[in-house]
């Protein structure tokens, strides 16, 4: 199941397309902080318990759809309680570089700052539509996946780099493709959706900058 539709299937006046954007840029904000949260209190968890809260985290992510159809309120309720659950899942990683190499995560968020609002800045101003970029990416996506699954078994130089440079493309295309959505959606009722695809462009971005600048 996937957060992402059609961008130019409804048309949005200019006040729809800014109430959507500041409740979905408010429910970002707050997922990103009980994610932050969630990484704060799995600090000492070991990797293997971490893959449980993985498996948890895409059971709420797939269960945000129903939510929502329900009542808008349970569809926020389940987007909060999936960042805090993914910031579970990646504290044990999260964790060693700030042990490790703590200006690393410096950097990686600030990279990831710039990242997302250049790109989200130039999606939400282009009147090109970009759905077809985004199923571009979607298989590049999948593409990507294969590619990190060789390297597990074939040792291919400067793999990890390739990898995390080849996800920061795919995603850049992803954050313009969410942030036109911002502009030309109407349904304020999407917002929670919306809001769980941008926060997961916003948690890709910086840990694949997080494997970049951690390279040290």
């Amino acid at each position: 199941m996937s957060t992402r539709e059609n961008a130019y299937a409804v048309p949005a006046t200019r006040d729809e397309s800014r109430a959507l954007f500041a409740q979905t840029m408010g429910l970002v904000a707050i997922t990103s902080a009980l994610f932050a949260l969630g990484a704060y209190l799995g600090r000492d968890m070991s990797y293997r318990t971490s893959w449980l809260w993985f498996i948890g985290a895409f059971a709420l992510l797939f269960a945000l759809r129903a939510a929502i159809r329900s009542s808008e309120g349970l569809g926020i309720f389940v987007l909060f309680a999936f960042g805090v659950v993914m910031g579970l899942a990646v504290a044990p990683a999260i964790a060693y570089y700030a042990e490790t190499d703590p200006q690393a995560v410096w950097q990686a968020g600030g990279a990831t700052a710039l990242f997302i609002a250049g790109f989200g800045a130039a999606g939400y101003a282009t009147r090109r539509d970009l759905s077809g970029l985004a199923r571009a990416c979607f298989w590049a996506l999948l593409a990507l996946i294969v590619f990190g699954l060789i390297t597990i078994f074939v040792s291919i130089p400067s793999a990890s780099l390739i990898y995390a440079i080849l996800g920061l493309v795919i995603f850049a295309g992803f954050t313009m493709f969410d942030f036109q959505r911002l502009r030309t959606s109407r349904d304020i009722r999407t917002a929670p959706l919306l809001a769980a695809s941008i926060f997961l462009d916003v948690l890709n971005v910086f840990l694949f900058f997080l494997q970049i600048f951690g390279r040290r």
